[in-house]
C-alpha cells in the first residue's frame, strides 16, 4: 500500500463513504492504514432500513475515524428501486441482468457529496468501497465509472480547476469477497459489527436470503473464518 506525504505534520485528510457495511467498512480500514485522517460519511437516502446508518458510526468509531457524518437524500422519493420503495420486493433467489436492488445513480449522488465535503475539508482522497467482482450487477461499481467520475471532478469542483483535483480510491473494485475478508481481517475490521443485508430488522439482524446475504456468507466460507453474522430467527 502507498503512504500518502502529509503536508507538514499534518496527515494527509480523505472522505471515506461508510455505509455500514462489510465492504465499505474493510476500505475505511485501508485508508487509515494508509496514513489518512478519515473523514466518515454516511448517507441516509431512503433506504429500507436504518440499521446499517448505526452500524456505520459502530464502524467508523470502532476504526478511528476522525469523525462521522451522516448526510440525507431523498432518493426514496425517486423510488425505482427495491431498496428506496416498499412495494417492490427484494429479491430473494438469484436474477439475471441489473437486479430491482439498484439504486438509480445512487453511487453518483453519494460521491457528489464526499467531493463536496472533501473540497470544504482541503481533502484530496475520497475512498469508497464498491467492488465489480463479488457484486450484484450494478453499474455505477465498475471501474469505468469510478474513472469517469474522477474525470467529472476534476472540472466540477474550484479545487478541481485550480490544480487540486480529487482522486477516487476504490481499493476493492477488483477484489474477491474472500480477499476483502482476508485483508479487512488483517487490518482489525470486526465484521460482526456491520450489516450488509438489504431487508435486516430493526436490530440489524440480517434475512439470510437476499444477494447481498448470499454474497456475503460465500465470503466467509471462501476465506474460512466464522461468520459473526447475526442473522433473523427461521
Amino acid at each position: 500500500m502507498n503512504t500518502p506525504i502529509a503536508s507538514g505534520s499534518r496527515m494527509p485528510r480523505a472522505v471515506v463513504l461508510v455505509s455500514g457495511g462489510l465492504d465499505s467498512a474493510t476500505t475505511l480500514a485501508i485508508a487509515r492504514a494508509q496514513g489518512f485522517e478519515c473523514h466518515a460519511l454516511s448517507v441516509s437516502y431512503g433506504q429500507r432500513h436504518s440499521a446499517e446508518l448505526t452500524a456505520a458510526a459502530r464502524v467508523a468509531t470502532a476504526l478511528g475515524a476522525r469523525d462521522h457524518r451522516v448526510m440525507r437524500v431523498d432518493l426514496a422519493g425517486i423510488g425505482g428501486s427495491a431498496l428506496t420503495d416498499l412495494s417492490i420486493a427484494v429479491p430473494e433467489e438469484p436474477t439475471s441482468g441489473i437486479p430491482v436492488t439498484y439504486v438509480p445513480a445512487r453511487n453518483t449522488v453519494l460521491l457528489s457529496l464526499a467531493l463536496a465535503w472533501a473540497e470544504v475539508l482541503e481533502a484530496r482522497d475520497i475512498f469508497v468501497g464498491v467492488n465489480a467482482v463479488d457484486f450484484s450487477g450494478y453499474p455505477d461499481c465498475r471501474p469505468v465509472f469510478i474513472e469517469a467520475f474522477e474525470n467529472l471532478a476534476a472540472v466540477a469542483t474550484k479545487a478541481g480547476v485550480e490544480g487540486r483535483a480529487s482522486r477516487i480510491h476504490a481499493p476493492l473494485i477488483d477484489w474477491s469477497k474472500e480477499r476483502i475478508i482476508r485483508e479487512g481481517l488483517a487490518l482489525g475490521v470486526d465484521y460482526g459489527l456491520t450489516v450488509s443485508c438489504y431487508q435486516a430488522d430493526g436490530d440489524g439482524r440480517a434475512c439470510g436470503r437476499c444477494d447481498s446475504c448470499r454474497l456475503r456468507r460465500a465470503g466467509f466460507e471462501a476465506a474460512g473464518v466464522a461468520d459473526p453474522t447475526r442473522y433473523q430467527p427461521l
